[in-house]
């Protein structure tokens, strides 16, 4: 695998991670996270749904195959990022709050374009029969086929 792929898979885990890492206590409605949504100002049934949509948006990008799906997993994610991010701006609150979002969306930001620039798999395997045919034509020209 190239370089820039792994780098690109690494953006996307850390991203997933952090949405995980978000999204869970959101989904057990933990304290911290009821608090968080009180501070905001947002009714706390907004917690259980905010936090399974997030884990379903990491599943849909994680998930290979199914590229509209992974293009709408990253729309939602992204309003998810950038609301959390305004809403904790319009309250007031200190960078050390509101990093994390921001982390995110930077994050988010260039998992999707590593996903947008990633070779599809039928560019791979074009690649891989190109090669393949070079190489036979290659041996054949030198006097190694059969």
């Amino acid at each position: 695998m190239k370089a820039r792929t792994w780098m690109g898979w690494a953006v996307t885990g850390l991203m997933a991670a952090l949405l995980m890492l978000s999204a869970v206590p959101d989904v057990l409605r933990i304290p911290g996270a009821l608090a968080v949504f009180r501070h905001l100002g947002y009714p706390p049934y907004l917690l259980l749904f905010l936090g399974t949509a997030k884990l379903l948006g990491v599943a849909a990008v994680l998930m290979p195959g199914v590229p509209r799906l992974t293009e709408w997993a990253f729309a939602g994610l992204t309003f998810d990022l950038t609301g959390a991010l305004y809403s904790h701006l319009s309250v007031g609150d200190p960078a050390s709050v509101w990093m994390p979002a921001a982390i995110g969306l930077a994050l988010m930001a260039g998992s999707y374009v590593a996903y947008r620039t990633r070779p599809s798999r039928a560019e791979t395997s074009q690649d891989r029969r190109t090669y393949a045919e070079g190489t036979a034509a290659t041996r054949r020209q030198v006097g190694l086929s059969r």
